[in-house]
């Protein structure tokens, strides 16, 4: 019988580079953000349109710089050969070389100009607005994982008085006092209790992900709420209201272009000619100038213009409706917040009338005067107030930030 042989693992100090790659990692791992300003600038890192908001900002410039330059396009060089040399080879040879310039039609380079200055100006608007609309997804995570924070804080809290009554009852049990029957309505709660805890460990790790997913960090051990809000409606500079009109004024020059841009550019050209006649005979050079004028075409003049008028005439319409639709989600989130002020404040009377209510029960109970059924329902009433007055404090915080939302107020 053979035996067997093991050799212990020994353990190694880390290497200089693992140290160093330790440090890289810890280095460039994003802190979680403490504020939800700061949770915004992170979502708005993460966010895919966002990253290719350079990109766009980058074309807006370049259509920019290609409305001042100089010439509508790029030059154009064309070269050409005529010989005899496949048929009579006389020596008759020519070269001809040729550089043809676009040209300005009268007010299309201002046009053209205004057009994508005003391209630049809707890429930043879209930008503000996608911003926006991230902070409006941010929020919502952010109170959601406020929400089932207090949710599992309660669940948590209903365990430990559970358990405490548990105790209680067992040991009034043991020497006599109570019935066996209020030993199990006692061991019933603490069941239920715990069931309600699980459940709200599952709502927490939900929200905690879903909040993770949207910034890239853990949300932060402190949720702080938002200011009130200071303003009553929405005003010009709210983030959609600017991009609605940066797109309006996109499709006004768009139609100012098109009636620019009835034909074509014309062209100037600038012709060079080196040619002899025969063998032997000395070349001549030639210099010639060409101006080229296309032709106006009615129906392509009419699309470009009926394009141009149809986006005008539906952004036209999305401004009017962008308009309207602030205006009531402004006084939709207003109401909402009055009405859970009302509620908040509604629920702490509830829990002042609960609480001496258990507290009148609890000494009926320990006198003998009451059962533990009556109890365990002015104990659950008590609970189900307090969870109450804690959903109820943070649906107001998320009514407020809801407001913001409504008012186009960045998180600050």
């Amino acid at each position: 019988m053979h035996a067997m042989l093991s050799h212990p693992l020994r353990y190694r100090r880390p290497g200089r580079f693992t140290g160093w790659l330790l440090t890289f990692v810890l280095a460039t791992t994003p802190a979680a953000a403490q504020t939800l300003a700061q949770a915004l600038e992170q979502a708005w890192l993460l966010h895919p349109q966002a990253q290719a908001g350079s990109a766009r900002n980058a074309q807006a410039a370049a259509n920019i710089d290609a409305a001042n330059g100089l010439t509508p396009g790029p030059a154009t060089v064309s070269l050409g050969a005529v010989s005899d040399r496949f048929h009579a080879n006389q020596g008759q040879r020519e070269w001809e070389v040729e550089m043809a310039v676009p040209l300005w039609l009268p007010g299309q380079k201002a046009a053209q100009g205004a057009e994508a200055a005003s391209g630049q100006a809707q890429v930043v608007a879209q930008q503000h607005a996608l911003r926006l609309q991230l902070a409006g997804e941010l929020r919502t995570a952010w109170w959601t994982v406020a929400a089932a924070r207090q949710t599992r804080t309660q669940a948590q809290q209903r365990v430990d008085t559970a358990q405490a009554l548990l105790a209680n009852v067992q040991r009034r049990y043991r020497t006599g006092e109570l019935a066996r029957i209020d030993a199990n309505l006692a061991q019933r709660e603490v069941l239920a209790a715990q069931g309600a805890l699980a459940d709200s460990d599952t709502a927490l790790l939900l929200a905690e992900q879903s909040f993770h997913a949207l910034t890239g960090t853990a949300a932060p051990q402190q949720l702080d709420p938002e200011p009130p809000a200071v303003q009553d409606a929405p005003g010009q500079e709210h983030p959609l209201r600017a991009a609605a009109s940066a797109t309006l004024a996109q499709a006004q020059a768009r139609v100012r272009s098109a009636d620019t841009t009835r034909r074509a550019s014309p062209e100037l050209a600038l012709r060079m000619v080196r040619d002899r006649g025969a063998a032997g005979q000395p070349y001549a050079n030639t210099l010639g100038v060409k101006l080229t004028i296309p032709l106006s075409s009615e129906p392509l003049v009419r699309q470009a213009q009926s394009a141009a008028l149809a986006e005008l005439a539906q952004a036209q319409a999305e401004i009017d409706q962008v308009v309207r639709t602030l205006a009531l989600d402004a006084a939709l989130a207003r109401r909402h917040l009055e009405t859970t002020e009302r509620q908040w404040k509604q629920a702490q009377e509830r829990l002042a009338l609960d609480t001496d209510t258990l507290q009148l029960a609890e000494k009926a109970f320990a006198l003998g005067e009451t059962d533990l059924t009556a109890l365990l329902r002015a104990r659950a009433d008590a609970l189900e107030a307090q969870a109450l007055v804690g959903q109820q404090q943070v649906a107001l915080m998320a009514a407020r930030s809801r407001m913001h939302q409504a008012l186009g107020v960045l998180p600050k």
